[in-house]
């Protein structure tokens, strides 16, 4: 039999897992990539993001430590230090994904490609055009960050979480436009160098969609860390100086005008697909909302026989939502019925503590006309957490008061994304409450909470008082 041969437009998160799958089910890849492999979430997202996240945090504890003694307050990073190791991780995460590509036998092609007929892929590289025939297509050309008309990015007082990545010195101050995870987690990056930072969201809370008394949590712990938030600021316009960017606008909140200047400003509000040119007839190609592309649950797009995947086609834009949009792509290519399945897709904000959630937030499950019951254990009561000197944040758990089905878990605690994967399990094999609270847990860990959290719902918690 003939090998089939599977074209994957795009690098990223959810590129190289479908190319890795692909030849696991016996595809012949050829992996187009403009940039590096890894796409953003490696090379400038994800994974430079929570190195300098780790590194700063470290600076804060040994800060923040009052059983230390000697000139605490001196210490300070090496931010070229930092920086170099910054690079050097993600260095080595792309040789090892080249590493993987090259032993599983990917043809890895580095140019700009696009589709130009059916099933025909067109590439500039830097030899020149090369075409490829495919029997099947997966675009995953992912997204980049969104700006405004009157605030456009400069790459010096205006820039992206690329830019805020690897500036050469931390700003004395600096202006982070939206509260979302990447406003949330570089803003701590910085103001734990002693950078002024104040974000501004137009939103009613930080961290939009997720669980509102969730949300309010994280909020108060990054006020007191020394964030200054303000909500529901809407941006009207700015002026742009070397050096210097002042932001003007109205507080929907009282109507009154606010203005912000700083040395620069991070625009975290919002991305956009790489939708533009992947297509010969791109009238072809069904876009919905946004202008992500449009598929069905097999990742199937309105051209027969090409898939997208990932930040592509929208939704809560994850590279592990990337991963599981790839998988069912490389699967349906080969000849396989996989379908995207998102009830219990779980997210993180790698701030301190951490935020994760999985599931129906409240106020989804009650917009749904659900009966529910909340199970919340607070931190305070956990002996692990009082070890850590971390007490701040909780585990809640929003359950069906009818079936006792776990529908939803929100966490703020000091490594809620390692927690969060045995409530995704809940979540996405419906569980019960007594699922939970009948698991031994290790003591002392913070896991307990959990268990605590899902007897709390129906009020049989046995280390905090009941009502």
């Amino acid at each position: 039999m003939e090998k089939r041969n599977l074209a994957i437009i795009g690098g990223g998160p959810g590129g190289y897992l479908a190319a890795l799958r692909a030849t696991q089910l016996g595809l012949s890849v050829v992996l187009f990539e403009q940039e590096k492999v890894g796409g953003i979430c490696i090379n400038v997202g994800c994974i430079p993001t929570k190195y300098l996240l780790h590194q700063t945090r470290l600076l804060q504890e040994i800060k923040t430590n009052r059983n230390l003694e000697g000139p605490v307050q001196e210490i300070k990073l090496s931010w070229e230090k930092v920086q170099a190791g910054r690079k050097n991780v993600v260095d080595r995460l792309v040789k090892g994904l080249e590493f993987l590509l090259t032993k599983n036998k990917v043809q890895v092609i580095k140019g700009k490609a696009k589709l130009t007929g059916p099933g025909e892929v067109t590439a500039e590289t830097a030899t020149g055009e090369i075409k490829f025939q495919a029997d099947k297509v997966i675009l995953a050309t992912g997204s980049r960050p969104a700006d405004f008309p009157f605030l456009r990015f400069n790459g010096r007082e205006v820039i992206s979480s690329t830019e805020a990545l690897a500036l050469t010195e931390p700003p004395k101050n600096l202006l982070v436009v939206g509260a979302g995870a990447i406003g949330l987690e570089v803003g701590s990056v910085y103001q734990r160098l002693g950078t002024e930072v104040t974000i501004l969201e137009i939103m009613p809370n930080i961290l939009p969609g997720t669980d509102r008394a969730t949300a309010q949590r994280l909020e108060r712990i990054l006020k007191k860390q020394g964030l200054k938030i303000h909500l529901q600021m809407k941006i009207e316009s700015a002026e742009i100086e070397e050096n210097k960017v002042t932001l003007k606008g109205i507080s929907l909140l009282d109507h009154k005008a606010f203005e912000f200047t700083a040395e620069k400003v991070l625009i975290a509000a919002g991305r956009r697909p790489n939708v533009e040119d992947l297509v010969w007839d791109q009238s072809l190609l069904r876009l919905q909302k946004g202008n992500f592309v449009e598929v069905d649950r097999h990742c199937q797009t309105s051209i027969p026989g090409v898939y997208a995947i990932g930040d592509l086609i929208g939704g809560k834009l994850l590279a592990h939502k990337a991963y599981h949009d790839g998988l069912v792509a490389a699967e349906n290519a080969a000849g396989f019925s996989s379908k995207t399945d998102y009830a219990a897709l779980p997210a993180a904000i790698f701030t301190e503590p951490e935020l994760a959630s999985v599931g129906l937030s409240q106020e989804e499950a009650e917009a749904q006309g659900l009966k529910i019951k909340v199970g919340e254990f607070p931190l305070q009561a956990s002996g692990r957490a009082l070890t850590m000197d971390s007490t701040d944040g909780f585990v809640r758990i929003i359950a069906d008061k009818k079936t006792d089905e776990v529908l939803g878990a929100h966490l703020v605690a000091p490594h809620a994304s390692e927690l969060i994967p045995v409530l995704t399990m809940a979540v996405g094999r419906r569980l019960k409450l007594k699922d939970l609270d009948s698991i031994i847990y290790i003591h002392p860990t913070l896991s307990e909470a959990i268990g605590e959290a899902a007897l709390k719902a129906d009020n049989k918690a046995l280390h905090i008082l009941n009502t």
